[in-house]
């Protein structure tokens, strides 16, 4: 990659010499240079195109950068004639980040109106949930990926609609018993979605919308963004060649049972503003529990300070503060995960595409990175890169200099 385009300029930088959340703020400047080298090399490296970071210190950011590119390759892996800067301000397809940043978001807020309760039966608000095992799945479950549902089938193999999608994952056998263990499942946070939509009788980007994004002034927090007239994204996959890979390769991914020829709606195109996710964007209309969320880093750090801040933003209050504590607590964490090797009390979660988010309340630490790692095509064995060391490796500075030496 040339070093002419490679980087975008900071576009947010703010001097921290008279905050008292730090004695000294050399040492915090040195690990936001750090943490910045370390994305500068990933892109230099080849990891990953383009990326975003936000860091926000005590409610207050301190850096919004924009780094690399958000379009490289064209849908046949091959460099693009004019790479596209990626900017502050670009959106990105949060994959998975969407159960923590929608999904979750409007389960707290039906919890803290009383509307749903965590360890209430599914069945209670999907009526027809029902069955000896369906019967002792609760809300709870869901949230802690304990039900024991399947983690992922091409559920667009056999729906179009979201009432046939929430057909196919009732009659669909439990994979362990309910309860026993983790188990992360797409299809748990389908669930959810549904839910959400059956007690507040709005589809689910819409009751989010209204009562929380808006409220809060984000915009650019959204599902299906070409609807909604935006046009800058990080591109992410060239069609769903990954999917279709877990599907047709017996040995890759969870497994399909059944005919991979009996289903072939295959987007064959780069995805610019569509969700990559395929349950999200063929069997779910592009509006899903698990997956289907566009947002930029600055409104995702928005969300967390709302977290951070016990529920309150701007002075109003959102969600009660035994809510927040409730979906947050560290023996217990509902929709988020509690990141090995941080503070008790940190939360984050990671998105498929190459999104992160993480709060880490005794640092009084918001940390967004997202990246578009998929744009730059997979590996010989039908791999994305890997970006789990890049998203450690940089935020352990900022760890390093903002919590006391024990």
């Amino acid at each position: 990659m040339s070093a002419a385009w490679s980087f975008a300029a900071p576009v947010l930088l703010l001097g921290l010499a008279t905050s008292p959340v730090f004695g000294q703020t050399s040492k915090l400047d040195a690990a936001v240079a750090a943490a910045n080298g370390v994305v500068e090399k990933a892109i230099r490296d080849g990891l990953v195109p383009g990326a975003e970071m936000v860091i926000a210190v005590d409610g207050k950011v301190i850096q919004d950068r924009a780094f690399g590119l958000a379009a490289l390759n064209d849908f046949e892996g091959r460099r693009l004639a004019n790479p596209r800067a990626l900017k502050v301000g670009t959106l990105f397809d949060l994959a998975s980040v969407t159960k923590v940043m929608a999904t979750t978001m409007a389960m707290m807020l039906l919890v803290d109106q009383g509307t749903v309760k965590v360890d209430a039966p599914v069945y209670t608000y999907l009526g027809d949930f029902r069955g000896p095992d369906l019967d002792k799945i609760t809300v709870r479950h869901l949230l802690t990926h304990t039900a024991g549902l399947v983690q992922w089938q091409p559920l667009y193999y056999a729906a179009a609609t979201k009432a046939e999608t929430y057909q196919v994952i009732r009659k669909m056998a439990l994979k362990w018993p309910v309860g026993e263990a983790y188990h992360y499942s797409d299809l748990g946070f389908m669930l959810l979605g549904y839910i959400a939509e059956q007690v507040t009788g709005r589809p689910l980007d819409q009751f989010l919308v209204d009562a929380l994004y808006r409220p809060l002034g984000l915009r650019a927090t959204t599902f299906l963004p070409r609807k909604h007239g935006f046009s800058d994204f990080a591109v992410t996959e060239s069609g769903n060649g990954y999917e279709r890979h877990m599907v047709y390769g017996p040995d890759f991914g969870y497994g399909y049972p059944g005919d991979p020829t009996s289903w072939d709606g295959w987007r064959k195109y780069v995805l610019d503003g569509e969700v990559d996710d395929g349950n999200a964007w063929y069997a779910n209309g592009g509006v899903a529990g698990h997956a289907g969320l566009f947002s930029t880093g600055a409104e995702l750090n928005t969300l967390l300070q709302l977290l951070l801040a016990q529920g309150v933003s701007g002075g109003r209050r959102f969600v009660g503060a035994d809510t927040v504590d409730l979906f947050l607590k560290p023996d217990a964490h509902l929709g988020w995960r509690q990141p090995e090797s941080m503070p008790a009390g940190a939360f984050a979660h990671t998105g498929f595409t190459g999104t992160y988010v993480l709060g880490v309340p005794e640092a009084k630490l918001a940390f967004v990175l997202l990246t578009n790692r998929q744009n730059m095509g997979a590996d010989a064995k039908g791999y994305f890169p890997d970006v789990a060391p890049l998203q450690d490796a940089a935020v352990r500075p900022l760890l390093d200099a903002l919590l006391p030496t024990k």
